[in-house]
């Protein structure tokens, strides 16, 4: 049965591949949007509005946007690694004529919890990552609308090298580490 690669399901999808995968999406798609809408608030003299009405624009503008990417993205990470799994099922039961019996089977005697909350974790940072950078690169905007490009250009890359980055250190915490046996 491991040489489908049931086996390694687990591992691959829910820890490394998905979870990675889904961050580089929200990268593309929450990042952008973050440094986006905080650069045109740069640009357009929003914040320093906020700043004279005497409104902290970190505690009002970054720490909301921080918080959602952290919570956010361990949850569609779950819901990534649940389509991952049915699809890995509907391959294999329809396409390499593997029984559903088996593959059940084999989910449950290669499949550990650790898998999960390791990648949960990791997307916990990664939305962290892509929040920060997001601000960050917003909160540094200036040039008008060309500025607010060439931020939220910066925000979607940093993230992602950042992304990788803290991949590789998380992993190598995590199995090597926390999760040794």
């Amino acid at each position: 049965m491991s040489a489908i690669g049931v086996g390694s399901l687990g591992l691959v999808f829910v820890v490394s591949l998905f979870t990675g995968a889904v961050a580089a999406v929200q990268a593309g798609r929450v990042g952008a949007s973050i440094a986006a809408e905080l650069g045109t608030m740069k640009v357009t003299e929003q914040i320093d509005a906020l700043r004279a009405m005497a409104i902290h624009p970190v505690r009002y503008l970054v720490v909301p946007r921080v918080l959602a990417a952290l919570v956010m993205l361990p949850v569609v990470t779950v819901f990534a690694d649940a389509i991952a799994i049915f699809g890995g099922y509907l391959v294999a039961v329809l396409s390499i004529g593997v029984s559903s019996h088996t593959y059940v089977n084999g989910l449950r005697d290669y499949f550990y919890v650790k898998d999960l909350y390791s990648g949960l974790l990791k997307a916990f940072f990664f939305g962290g990552i892509i929040g920060t950078m997001g601000c960050h690169f917003g909160f540094l905007t200036e040039g008008g609308a060309e500025g607010v490009g060439e931020a939220t250009t910066r925000a979607v890359v940093a993230s992602c090298v950042l992304v990788l980055i803290s991949d590789y250190v998380l992993a190598t915490v995590l199995f090597r580490v926390i999760f040794a046996s």
